[in-house]
């Protein structure tokens, strides 16, 4: 099942998900991480930049796929699920580079990552609310280079963004408590 940049491949992720047994928890955050991704894409897709839109959309339903393994990351604080998700999706024939979503979605910092990757990363802090400079000023940095921009120039408008979608997190978030709960 070689998952990768193809419009039924969303189904499929979420098939696969289903197959290794993913608790309900797993896909309500999914769903409202993508609601937070569909937000910037809505903004981001004004600037007809050459982004993958489907690949970050796949790494969101299968960023935190290594949960399933260590099902205590769900409530709890803990990484172990990044490597293991990685390793879990490559052994079920999803892409390399989609299955590195699970790590880059946590440790971006110090590798080199795709602006899709990157977004997925925004998606999964963002979602909630939280705000990680040092994140966004990194996808900020590779959209002014796409347009061929310093920083400065798109800096407001991106941060209005972002801004925008974390102003939603509070009811995400209670969304995900009142979900979970009745799950």
């Amino acid at each position: 099942m070689k998952i990768i940049d193809k419009s039924s491949a969303i189904d499929e992720a979420y098939s696969l998900l289903k197959k290794l047994e993913a608790p309900a928890c797993l896909f309500v955050h999914v769903k409202l991480v993508g609601e937070a991704l569909e937000e910037i894409i809505g903004f981001l897709s004004e600037y007809n930049l050459p982004i993958d839109y489907n690949f970050a959309r796949l790494g969101v339903v299968l960023h935190d796929a290594g949960k399933i393994i260590h099902s205590l990351e769900f409530s709890g604080p803990g990484n172990k699920h990044e490597a293991e998700g990685n390793l879990l999706l490559l052994e079920n024939e999803v892409a390399p580079e989609l299955a590195q979503c699970c790590i880059s979605h946590a440790q971006n910092d110090g590798i080199d990552c795709s602006i899709e990757e990157l977004l997925v990363a925004l998606s999964d802090s963002i979602w909630k609310g939280t705000r990680v400079e040092k994140l966004e000023l990194k996808i900020i940095d590779k959209i002014a280079a796409l347009m061929g921009k310093e920083r400065w120039d798109i800096f407001l408008e991106l941060d209005d963004c972002f801004e925008s979608v974390a102003s939603s997190g509070a009811q995400r978030l209670e969304r995900s408590k009142n979900i979970s709960n009745s799950l």
